[in-house]
């Protein structure tokens, strides 16, 4: 067995480091309001409906820009895109830490959705461009690792962070530290043109529609589209009311749960890419541990959805360890296409995963807010019927997948 080719420290620190660094910020303000969520409720008043809309936005506005980040991406590089867009997501966090309403706190959160949904497109595209694509799994799960990092930072630091300042005081420190994340990747990372030319704008359509009209691209897309957002959801906010309401922890355990989860998300995206490439290696593809890791999934939303409480704990951690076996479809379908269409597919994979993860996050909050709380909590019933909707549609995307026998290169 041939062994892979080696990752050069300092290649690493130039373009995986940067880039890991706005990863990490990235995955910090996607799940940072399920901490503060109590006081935002009780600074704003808001219901389950609305706070869902509002951590929603950050979901909404990261999908619509995936089609024009792709087209950014493939015509000026990861770099410049990347760097830009960081010190967007850093006026974002600025606003939303000195908005006093509503609306406001919505475009600060859309701000920030934008200003990293080109994180995770752009270090791949910089992976494409300097190492070599046997080794593409094994940087993703790393950078997945980085990003995985910021959910631990954003629960039990954050809890007692709020003891001696507010969430506003948090933002500040954000919107500071995301601008100083962007003049990292200006500043450390190199230029690399791509071996060809860059196409116009029609080409760049008629790729999205060549990608678009691919049946395995939909096959693959579609287990993202359910599990991977459901998950997202999950994580980002309604996992905290889920332990509170329904399993019965206080404000502290849920905190010590969503760090282990986050934790556990961590150590999974770091194996997830390992040990994918070790198994393709031995001839085994990324699509079966794609597939198996979207049956787990579906198995443990399941057992959410039923309100199994007795071993609500291991329930959580599984599901974060198990979640990133999700964004093997990014390897699966970067591997199926021209490097040329790198940023391109996965722009295209990533707008319809995150537009589904801003449906679930406000579709189940609509849907819990159909009964009524009572002293603070929603009923079992509620939540039953918002994560059974996810389920179902995951069990149907599922079964579609389960027929695909092969992802090949086209």
């Amino acid at each position: 067995m041939t062994p892979p080719p080696h990752l050069p420290p300092r290649l690493l620190g130039r373009i995986f480091v940067p880039f890991a660094c706005g990863y990490y910020f990235s995955y910090f303000f996607r799940t940072v309001n399920a901490v503060i969520a109590p006081e935002l409720v009780r600074d704003l008043g808001v219901d389950a409906n609305r706070l869902g809309l509002l951590t929603g936005a950050y979901f909404l506005a990261f999908a619509l820009f995936q089609l024009p980040l792709g087209v950014l991406l493939d015509r000026f590089g990861p770099r410049r895109v990347n760097g830009g867009l960081l010190a967007v997501a850093a006026c974002g966090a600025a606003l939303f830490g000195l908005s006093e309403s509503l609306d406001g706190l919505i475009a600060g959160r859309a701000l920030i959705g934008l200003g990293v949904s080109g994180c995770l497109m752009s270090s791949m595209k910089a992976f494409t461009l300097w190492f070599p694509m046997s080794r593409f799994a094994t940087l993703n799960g790393w950078l997945m690792a980085a990003g995985g990092v910021g959910a631990p930072s954003a629960s039990v630091p954050v809890e007692a962070l709020l003891r001696v300042t507010d969430w506003r005081g948090i933002f500040d420190a954000l919107a500071a530290l995301t601008f100083a994340a962007a003049m990292l990747v200006f500043l450390i990372v190199p230029e690399r043109a791509e071996g060809s030319p860059r196409a116009g704008l029609a080409a760049f359509a008629r790729g999205f529609a060549a990608i678009y009209r691919d049946a395995v691209f939909w096959r693959v897309a579609g287990v993202s589209m359910t599990v991977h957002a459901t998950f997202l959801a999950l994580q980002g906010l309604w996992a905290a009311p889920w332990l509170h309401d329904v399993a019965g922890f206080d404000r502290s355990a849920v905190a010590v749960i969503l760090l282990a989860m986050a934790a556990a998300t961590t150590v999974g995206f770091a194996a997830v890419g390992a040990v994918s490439d070790r198994l393709a290696q031995q001839g085994i593809a990324p699509l079966t541990l794609f597939k198996w890791g979207a049956a787990i999934n579906v198995v443990l939303v399941l057992s959410f959805a039923l309100g199994i409480t007795a071993i609500a704990v291991p329930q959580w951690m599984l599901f974060a360890f198990v979640a990133p076996t999700a964004t093997l479809s990014y390897a699966i379908l970067t591997a199926r296409y021209d490097r040329g269409f790198a940023g391109r597919v996965n722009t295209a994979l990533n707008m319809l995963v995150f537009a589904c993860a801003f449906a679930a996050q406000w579709g189940i909050g609509a849907i819990v807010d159909l009964w009524p709380a009572a002293a603070g909590r929603y009923p079992f019933v509620a939540y039953g019927a918002g994560f059974g909707t996810c389920l179902a549609l995951q069990a149907l995307a599922l079964a579609r997948l389960l027929t695909l026998r092969t992802a090949a290169a086209r």
